[in-house]
């Protein structure tokens, strides 16, 4: 693939436009007025908003897609291809497109091919990304787990003390109603993601590292290569911020700023009086040695405190004032499919949250357990992600359900990988029952409704976890559980 992005006015096309990395990509670049295009299968609220911006959006991945960018396409028979004919590209846009791809892509894709039979420069997601990061005072959020909280918290900070930043993110957020948001200064916060190993093609101001651990092993052999790309991206940047709670970011990547929930560690910022309660956390922040204040924060846990402490010292950084910071990250709700709250019926409390990993199921229902009151169940409802995941983490996925009363699974989401003899989600529900005294499996995901509206009761709090699609029946239960009942005589 080409690494060259032309923000001249060159178009832009993008196959699978409505992927949340995708799409954030295809809006900072629409917000600068520069022509996109592109395709998905499935229509979606961002590919509406994408239109809403000019974008022009194929509903369909097909070779003719490209017809429209051929030398002398641009006549009246194919202006039907757009949706308004006045919307007619200029002379100097009718260039071949710069053809942008995710992973997901492949020689085997109808449009990829048209694409590379025109002469279309192809270019990685990413590829967009680093040359975006090349162009700002930017800060770029890298690791295993909680890349998409910490670099919405950083922004949202940013964004709070008038820094206009623009922000890339890999999840919706409120307060910019999407995940991207187009600032006027010279400021960019960015998640960067290691799961394809083009982490190493970003080189920011900033560089975070929330912790390293095996996630994606349908890309990575080991867990040594993993750490080999996060030592390149650190390599790249100006100013590496990492946790020392995680052993390997503090023995092989020994950021430059640290930080740690651990006081004894010698982090460059730690904290102390920490208060872990249903409704937030507080604790105070200390800076090599010298207390800054008290921290107050609306997320749960001891994973969205780490989060915000690297957002302390990005913030410090950045020589923002702790007042300015603690003032930001205090009123920060979070962002979409993080432990987010999807609504109360009968007393039932559901949750939506992105949890895929055992680590991040177990920090989750660790929160929820926070949250849970005394004699309230907490009712983790999972859908594996990936056979290659489930298959390398099958031990860990079998015990990281401790903090759930009641555990419930469907099949695995495949994510467009083979199916796999060797794992199932029943194998993996009968390793979990193993540990577990509660454990339901139901293999059809369409049935997941009808087993939680026999099974779940007033004060449960009920948790929907992983990256599929899962979290697309909550709202059928809801409506379920607020359909009045009808007693016939």
């Amino acid at each position: 693939m080409n690494s060259y992005i032309d923000f001249s006015g060159r178009p832009f096309h993008f196959i699978g436009i409505g992927g949340i990395g995708m799409s954030a990509l295809a809006y900072i670049l629409a917000k600068r007025q520069l022509p996109v295009s592109g395709s998905d299968l499935r229509p979606n609220q961002i590919t509406r908003k994408l239109e809403s911006l000019g974008a022009h959006i194929f509903n369909q991945q097909e070779a003719s897609n490209l017809e429209f960018f051929r030398p002398g396409a641009f006549s009246s028979h194919t202006s039907h291809i757009l949706s308004n004919p006045s919307d007619q590209l200029s002379t100097q846009q009718k260039s071949l497109p710069q053809v942008i791809c995710s992973t997901a892509i492949n020689n085997n894709n109808l449009e990829y091919r048209a694409a590379l039979e025109l002469g279309c420069p192809i270019l990685h997601r990413s590829d967009v990304l680093a040359a975006l990061i090349a162009e700002y005072h930017s800060i770029a959020v890298a690791g295993t787990h909680g890349k998409t909280t910490t670099s919405s918290m950083i922004g949202y900070m940013l964004l709070e003390a008038g820094l206009d930043p623009t922000i890339v993110v890999g999840g919706e957020v409120n307060a910019w109603e999407g995940n991207a948001r187009l600032g006027e200064s010279k400021y960019l916060v960015a998640e960067a993601d290691e799961s394809d190993g083009s982490l190493v093609k970003h080189a920011p101001a900033i560089g975070i590292i929330t912790n390293i651990e095996l996630d994606h092993p349908d890309h990575y052999a080991t867990l040594e290569q993993v750490v080999e790309t996060f030592q390149t991206f650190a390599r790249g940047c100006q100013v590496v911020v990492g946790s020392i709670d995680c052993d390997i970011v503090c023995d092989r990547l020994k950021p430059g700023i640290s930080y740690s929930l651990d006081p004894d560690k010698g982090a460059d910022y730690t904290v102390t009086n920490i208060d872990y309660r249903a409704d937030g956390t507080t604790a105070l922040v200390w800076e090599k040695g010298k207390s800054l204040g008290v921290l107050s924060l609306q997320l749960l846990g001891r994973h969205n405190l780490s989060n915000a402490l690297a957002a302390v010292a990005v913030g410090r950084v950045l020589n923002l004032e702790f007042g300015q910071i603690a003032k930001g990250l205090a009123t920060f709700e979070g962002a979409r499919r993080r432990f987010e709250f999807r609504g109360e019926v009968d007393g039932i409390t559901f949750i939506d949250d992105y949890a895929h990993h055992p680590s991040e199921i177990r920090a989750t229902l660790a929160a929820a357990r926070l949250q849970a009151k005394a004699g309230q169940r907490v009712v983790g409802i999972f859908q594996p992600h990936r056979y290659s995941r489930v298959r390398t983490f099958l031990d860990e996925f079998a015990n990281c359900f401790t903090h759930a009363d009641l555990v419930v699974l469907t099949d695995i989401y495949s994510a467009g990988e083979p199916s796999c003899e060797q794992i199932s989600g029943e194998k993996l529900a009968a390793e979990i029952a193993k540990r577990h005294p509660q454990v339901i499996y139901q293999p059809s995901l369409a049935l997941i409704p009808r087993v939680l509206l026999s099974t779940l009761r007033p004060g449960d709090l009920a948790v929907f976890l992983g990256a599929g699609n899962l979290n697309q029946t909550i709202p059928e239960i809801i409506s379920a559980l607020r359909q009045p009942v009808t007693v016939t005589f």
